[in-house]
């Protein structure tokens, strides 16, 4: 039999979050960004053989999503967007953090809340970038062997498409952007 627990963070919770993640940011300004993706890749090799609750796993596939859009050299990530996911990934480079990871079944909850934080300022270019990757699988499919054949031509339109969408939708959000104001 299982439980269901909700528990809801107030505005307090969540400046304590935020103050955590901006005295990690001060933190890794020595990390470079393969050491801050390394250690974002171990955290979600870990988390990956862990047993989770899926509030945890679900988060943890959006992180790695993260990870693969910095790298994904075919999205062609703009330094300004790249620089707010290396930021949002530098917490998780921290080896303290509030519940100790090896703490069953708890020790990944203040990691999924921190990338939950990082979700809600980050899901324009999640979105985006999932909106790519379902178009370029889509392309690679139909075209087969010939999806190999002018591949920049046809993803930068797409790419340019999605990102001008991306960045009207930010526009209108008028959301207080975290990382802008941390930088």
């Amino acid at each position: 039999m299982s439980i269901e627990i909700n528990f809801e963070l107030s505005d307090a919770d969540l400046a304590h979050f935020r103050s955590m993640m901006n005295a990690t940011i001060e933190k890794s300004h020595g990390l470079s960004d393969d050491e801050i993706i390394s250690k974002a890749k171990e955290l979600v090799n870990n988390m990956e053989k862990s047993s989770l609750p899926e509030f945890v796993r679900t988060r943890m596939m959006s992180l790695a999503a993260l990870i693969d859009a910095v790298q994904d050299e075919e999205w062609q990530m703009p330094e300004d967007e790249k620089r707010e996911i290396m930021l949002s990934l530098a917490y998780f480079s921290e080896p303290e953090d509030i519940v100790p990871d090896n703490v069953p079944v708890l020790g990944y909850i203040d990691d999924a809340i921190m990338i939950e934080l990082v979700l809600q300022e980050l899901s324009l270019d999640l979105s985006a970038y999932r909106q790519f990757c379902g178009f370029r699988a889509t392309e690679e499919a139909r075209r087969g062997d010939a999806a190999k054949v002018d591949r920049e031509s046809w993803l930068a339109g797409t790419r340019s498409q999605i990102r001008s969408s991306m960045r009207r939708n930010r526009s209108t959000t008028k959301k207080s952007r975290f990382f802008s104001r941390i930088m």
